[in-house]
């Protein structure tokens, strides 16, 4: 994880090739359309799907009316996007993605001269340019493509401008916009594309793309466990030095007040772990299976907690709600909406020392039994 003190942002080392992307590549190059939408949890490819498919339709190794296929990767016009300059490709990033991606524009190094902190949202001005960019004649004459990732990050201005081109697209734009939460577009926007479901690859076929990498079995089957089983936010967690016996350690380390592996975390990360240790437990105290955190790391927590007490739902109802377990996943619940709370300011904290304080004494309280 990084550290709060870091100054500077290098980009992401990016992945390797996600085997699992090539077949349903093959697959999207056969719809029609002007507008993609690539939709799914995070952690599947989207982003270099999108761009996959956009570096296809520029690629100038096969014949203009010819049917697509996936790019050479050889051609001028495949290295001019590789390097992030061609003309006819227009990627649209929330401005610290452009910084994460390497995808830094002229529009970011402004900000960064006039002090004001990248933005998480993809902004009206990056659309403005979108507009313009559709409106001229496209420079290689394989037609113009624009990218938006995250899509979901467009706020109502930056969506409604996007709405207008998609209802009256220009004739040589293709679009495709890629999302992890696409309940969270306009229906308008949704009705306008194609929809493409991201494919959940196999178990065998995560762990041996990420086995890859040299890293350990026990690092590989942690790094899943504490992704949710996402590959390449797994592959981000091995990247960055992910301890699986840290990981397992925190639930009982917060229990006591301590911050284990969120010492050396953002705000902003730390409140995502503690939302998933959150969902866990509930799932625990309700007897589902935990989905980030293992049993076993899980067990001793939810004994304190007091919860197991083997009643069932009518006992529960028979009681009004005030069984143990009840006020137990009553306490969880609001833990839950404190966090949901905190994450709205979470990029910016005054004082982000002292907001990890607060967040781990509020994880300590809910997690304290109440009897």
């Amino acid at each position: 994880m990084a550290t709060r003190s870091a100054p500077a942002r290098a980009p992401v080392p990016a992945a390797p090739e996600m085997p699992w992307l090539p077949a349903q590549l093959n697959a999207l190059l056969a719809q029609q359309g002007h507008a993609l939408l690539l939709e799914g949890p995070s952690g599947l490819g989207q982003f270099a799907l999108a761009m996959g498919w956009a570096k296809a339709l520029l690629c100038e190794a096969h014949a203009l009316g010819t049917p697509l296929a996936p790019a050479c990767g050889v051609c001028e016009s495949c290295h001019a996007v590789q390097v992030h300059t061609h003309p006819d490709l227009l990627v649209l990033l929330p401005e610290a993605m452009q910084l994460d991606l390497g995808w830094s524009s002229a529009d970011t190094d402004s900000a960064s001269e006039a002090k004001r902190k990248p933005s998480q949202e993809i902004r009206v001005e990056a659309m403005r340019k979108m507009i313009t960019f559709c409106q001229r004649t496209d420079a290689r004459g394989r037609g113009k493509v624009v990218v938006v990732y995250p899509a979901e990050n467009m706020n109502t201005v930056t969506a409604n401008a996007l709405l207008k081109t998609l209802e009256e697209p220009p004739g040589n734009s293709r679009f495709v916009l890629a999302t992890e939460a696409s309940h969270r577009l306009l229906p308008t926007i949704r009705s306008r594309c194609h929809s493409w479901k991201m494919a959940w690859p196999a178990d065998a076929e995560i762990h041996a793309w990420l086995s890859a990498g040299h890293s350990t079995a026990e690092q590989v089957q942690g790094a899943m466990q504490a992704s949710g089983g996402r590959p390449q936010n797994a592959w981000e967690l091995l990247q960055s030095g992910f301890e699986p016996q840290a990981w397992s350690q925190l639930p009982r380390q917060l229990l006591h007040g301590q911050a284990g592996l969120l010492a050396a975390a953002s705000p902003s990360q730390t409140i995502a772990v503690l939302q998933q240790l959150c969902h866990d437990v509930m799932a625990m105290v309700v007897g589902a299976v935990p989905r980030y955190f293992s049993q076993d790391s899980l067990k001793p927590l939810v004994a304190h907690l007091g919860a197991q007490t083997g009643e069932t739902i009518t006992q529960q109802l028979q009681q009004g709600g005030q069984s143990p377990r009840q006020r137990t996943l009553e306490r969880l619940a609001q833990w839950s909406v404190d966090l949901q709370q905190a994450q709205r300011t979470s990029e910016h904290p005054f004082a982000p020392e002292l907001m990890l304080t607060a967040l781990l004494d509020q994880a300590s309280q809910a997690l304290q039994a109440k009897r």
